[in-house]
């Protein structure tokens, strides 16, 4: 087994949507720079994600240095979406990321018909201002003061190419074998290691990326997103039939680990990935 070093960063602007991978990536205490800083949100304001709307799968957020966001969607014309400020006039709103109410501020409404187009259903856009203040991690998980972006429930999310690969075999030989090999996109991962044996990192406490501490707080539970193909926006049975029989936890299907940033810095594909711990 080579030593392991981080194969692939990616960046998600907009909660659900397709990111980006850059070759390096500032890591903020509550993820990676620009990482799911945004989400669209339906008329009771709960985060609608692929789960509600699979065709979030084929619409595309670019980001830009000052934060704005450059939507693209098939059918649809591009839209640059400017980093919404808090004002008197609008405020914040509630928005329910999965049962926790945090504040965010809504976008432009240019944005909100764009998506509603898309969707062909009421929603709207969000920006989540402060992340310093906005949501803590769960703290059944969590030390005092970590917080959380958009993501679902951590700030960086690790999987392994070698788990991968596990994965897939264990498809081939099940009854939807036609449906593999996945690639990790369905996974969603901010980062990708190369170099481990698989299911290695079910042990993980600590670890860095370069220069980068992180903590292992928790397995990442794994939903309806996975079955969905990130080309196509088709849904399938799998991983979820085979994560069912080989890689349960209680009542949650398991791939990759939760992270949490010790501290800030910058972490580049190709960095050496030390299990500290």
């Amino acid at each position: 087994m080579s030593n392991p070093v981080l194969r692939s960063v990616h960046v998600h602007p907009v909660k659900a949507l397709r990111g980006f991978s850059p070759a390096e990536a500032e890591v903020q205490p509550w993820g990676l720079a620009g990482d799911r800083r945004w989400a669209v949100v339906d008329t009771a304001g709960k985060v609608v994600t692929q789960r509600q709307h699979a065709r979030l799968a084929l619409a595309s957020a670019a980001l830009s240095g000052d934060g704005a966001v450059t939507l693209s969607a098939p059918g649809r014309e591009t839209l640059t979406v400017e980093v919404p400020r808090p004002s008197a006039a609008l405020g914040t709103i509630p928005v329910d990321v999965f049962g926790t109410v945090v504040e965010a501020v809504p976008a432009d409404p240019a944005a909100d018909a764009w998506f509603s187009a898309y969707l062909d259903s009421e929603v709207r856009l969000t920006h989540m201002d402060d992340p310093a203040r906005r949501r803590p991690v769960d703290p059944d998980y969590a030390l005092p003061g970590e917080t959380v972006s958009f993501a679902d429930g951590y700030p960086l999310l690790v999987t392994t190419t070698s788990s991968l690969d596990a994965l897939n075999s264990l498809i081939a030989q099940g009854d939807h074998s036609d449906e593999g090999p996945l690639p990790m996109n369905r996974f969603r991962p901010n980062v990708v290691v190369d170099g481990t044996a698989p299911w290695s990192e079910d042990g993980w406490r600590r670890i860095s990326i370069g220069d980068v501490a992180f903590r292992v707080p928790r397995s990442c539970g794994r939903c309806v997103v996975t079955t969905t193909d990130q080309e196509t926006a088709e849904r399938g049975k799998e991983p979820l039939r085979t994560l069912a029989r080989h890689r349960k936890d209680g009542n949650r299907l398991i791939f990759g680990q939760n992270l949490v940033p010790e501290h800030r810095g910058v972490i580049r594909v190709g960095d050496p990935v030390k299990i500290l711990d």
